[in-house]
Order: C-alpha cells, then structure tokens, then sequence
C-alpha cells in the first residue's frame, strides 16, 4: 500500500514527472537510442519545471499589481496570464492536468484517425492552458478523479481538432496549401477579428504593400515592447497608491524603485515562463508528433501562431497596434459597466494580436487588419472580464486566462456545472 501510495501521489502525483513519462515512452515508442530517450525525458523534466518557476515569479508581481490597482484607484487591476493560474493549479491539480493533457492528445488522435478532420493539435503549451482550464474549471465545479479526467480530456480533444478545422479556410487562404493548420487556442478572436474586416476592408488592399518606419521596429521585440507598457502600468498605480501602501512589498526599497522593478520582474517571468515551453515543446513535442504521423495517415499538423508571421509580416505589427488600441479602450470602458478592469497583456497582444492581423488582412486588406484588430483587442479583453467573476467564485484573485478559446471553454463549462451543480 505504501509501494503504491508513492507511485500516484509522488511519481503521477508530480505533473513534471509524468510529462517526463509520457516522453520517454513517446521516444521509446519511436525507437531512438538510450541516449536520445535519456536526453529527450530529462529535458522534458527541465523545461516544465522551468514554465513553472516562470509561473511563480508571474503570480508575485501580478499580485502586488493587484494590491497596489485596488488600493490606488478603488479598481481591480487584473492582468490576464494563463502562466498564473497553471502555477496555482499545479499546486493541487497537477495530476489532474497532466492526465487531461495526455487523454485529449488520445481523443485528437482517435478523431483524426477515424474521421475527415486529420487534425493533429502540435502546440504543447497551448494544450497545457485547455487541459487547465478544464481541470481548474471542473474541480470547482464538482468534478473528482476519473470523472474529471474523462469530461476534461474529451472537452480538450475536442477542441484540439474543432479550432484548427474552424481556422483552417482562412489559413489555406494565408499559406496557399493545406500543408499546415493553425493549432492555438485564440481561433474564436481571430474568427471575430476577421468577420469584422471582412464587414468594414477592402481585400485589394493589402498590409504587405506598405512600408513602415524604422522607427516602429522594436516592436518587434517581445519582451522590449511589453516593458515599455509594463513599467507605466506598475508606476501610475503605484504613485497612486502612495509609499505606505508599496513598503508592504517593497522592505525599505523606494516605493518607485521597487515598482519598477516589479514590471521588469513580470518580464522576466514571462520570459523564463516562454523559455520553459521552448524547452518542453523541443522534446515532448516530437515525442508526440512521431507516434501521431504513424497512427493516423494524411494527418495534418496544427502548429503555433508564429508559423504564420513570414506570410504577412506587416499584418502581424499592424494587428499587435490595433490590437493594444482596442484593449486599451476596454481597459477604461468596459469598468462603466460593472466589469473588472483587464489590463492589455502585451505577449497576448503581440502573439493573438500578430496572428489575428494576418488573418483580418487576408480578407479585409489594411483597413480590415485596424478596425478589426481594435475590434479583436475589446472582444480579448471582454472575454476575461465576463470569466473574472467566475474565477472569484472558485477563490482565483487578481488573475485570469487570456486564450479566447480557453476562455470560452471556461465560461460554458462552468455555467453547465453551476446549472447542475
């Protein structure tokens, strides 16, 4: 009993532990050499603890973010992170998580192999942030053990293959071909963004026929862009707030130093959270692809958004803008209505933003990808608004997803499981 108490609770137990599993097999699976299997399992192990120490550093700047919102301008400030609540959930879901992951990969595969969707969903973080979602969502709402693992695991490999297949007209129009779909689980806002420029563009017009400043072109750069909006996000509330409300955190630092510092230091989560996945999609990520291409013939993989960006550069800057307009606007709107205030999440912006302005710019030109992208940036920044109270329900403060169709998720299964509840 003791034997099999450790094997659940402190092997399957520990989430780093049974994704590292889960690739070692997929590698065994494919016949690679002990070395490669060594290599590909300790690496997996590396790059999830990796997100999570990410996650963690996240979780602390967001709350004194929260702390110093609430206190300065009577508001609830909330940054929308999946990186953060994977971290809370890890704590007391990470089996759970894990085994909803791994079951949805099984109900892509089955779907992919036995019907005309060949869709196989490639994008390893964006299927931690569904299988998240699921397990956080269900948990709370009553879901235990097995039946949580098989309503979670079915609900996210059902979207594994619906998203990519709801996508796929507009990204054969991107790419020309059907070699490639798009497997990120922002698909519902790209869909609105491009139904808006198709309603108010003009196709003939296209992002691509522009040349813009040199001077724009560190928008480029990720984590640069997201500092320049981060530290006034972090200074203004903190000035607000006064010094006796940040010497709480900042022991004995100057209010605004330790402000500052505070957005350099949600940077730099976001940036070991990124290079966690990198490390994990390097390994696990192959693992999974080699025994998915043997099971299921003509299938098609369903990749992250980035594939995207050589087809439409410009589109890509145009809709990060436009996008950061929009939620900004929502930013100060959509409070007048009873709504929490959701502040822009730049690698959001940047990454959902990018992707959804080569979408709108393939139907509806340059107009398109501006007013559509506006549009994008309000409905991405309604959404975790409309979830919030939710999550407060469940005991989730300060914190909220980002990805639409996550959200989505979030939104109706919990309202099913309240219904019922």
């Amino acid at each position: 009993m003791a034997f099999l108490h450790f094997i659940v609770n402190d092997v399957l137990g520990q989430a780093s532990i049974l994704i590292s599993l889960i690739a070692m097999i997929g590698l065994i699976a494919q016949q690679k050499s002990p070395g490669q299997v060594i290599t590909g399992t300790l690496k997996t192990l590396l790059g999830f603890l990796v997100l999570l120490a990410g996650a963690n550093i996240i979780v602390n700047a967001l709350n004194f973010l929260g702390e110093v919102f609430q206190k300065g301008f009577n508001m609830r400030g909330v940054v929308t992170d999946v990186g953060s609540i994977a971290g809370i959930a890890q704590q007391t879901l990470g089996r759970e998580t894990a085994l909803i992951m791994v079951l949805a990969f099984c109900v892509n595969i089955l779907i992919a192999r036995f019907t005309r969707f060949k869709y196989i969903f490639l994008t390893g973080q964006a299927s931690l942030w569904m299988a998240t979602v699921c397990s956080v969502i269900g948990y709370m709402g009553g879901l235990r053990g097995a039946e949580l693992i098989i309503i979670g695991g079915v609900i996210a490999g059902l979207m594994a293959v619906c998203m990519p297949a709801l996508a796929q007209p507009i990204v054969r129009k991107i790419t020309g071909s059907d070699d490639i779909a798009l497997g990120h689980f922002c698909t519902v806002g790209y869909i609105v963004q491009a139904g808006v420029a198709k309603l108010t563009g003009d196709v003939s017009k296209s992002t691509e026929d522009l040349e813009l400043p040199q001077s724009l072109s560190f928008l480029q750069d990720t984590y640069l862009s997201m500092m320049v909006v981060m530290i006034p996000i972090y200074l203004i509330p903190s000035i607000a707030a006064g010094p006796d409300v940040v010497a709480a955190y900042s022991k004995g630092v100057n209010y605004l130093v330790f402000s500052f510092l505070q957005a350099i230091q949600f940077v730099v989560g976001v940036y070991v959270l990124l290079s966690g996945v990198r490390l994990l999609l390097a390994e696990i990520v192959p693992a999974f692809r080699g025994i998915a291409m043997r099971i299921v013939p003509n299938a098609v993989p369903a990749l992250d958004c980035p594939v995207l960006f050589p087809y439409a550069p410009n589109a890509v800057i145009i809709g990060f803008i436009s996008t950061t307009i929009g939620s900004v606007i929502g930013m100060f709107l959509f409070p007048w209505v009873g709504l929490a205030m959701i502040l822009p999440g730049m690698l959001t912006n940047f990454f959902a933003g990018g992707t959804a302005g080569i979408f709108s710019n393939a139907v509806g030109g340059r107009r398109g990808a501006i007013i559509g992208g506006i549009f994008h940036g309000l409905f991405i920044t309604l959404l975790p608004a409309l979830l919030l109270p939710l999550l407060g329900q469940y005991g989730f403060a300060n914190v909220t997803f980002s990805d639409s169709d996550v959200i989505s998720v979030g939104l109706i299964f919990g309202h099913i499981l309240n219904f019922f509840h």
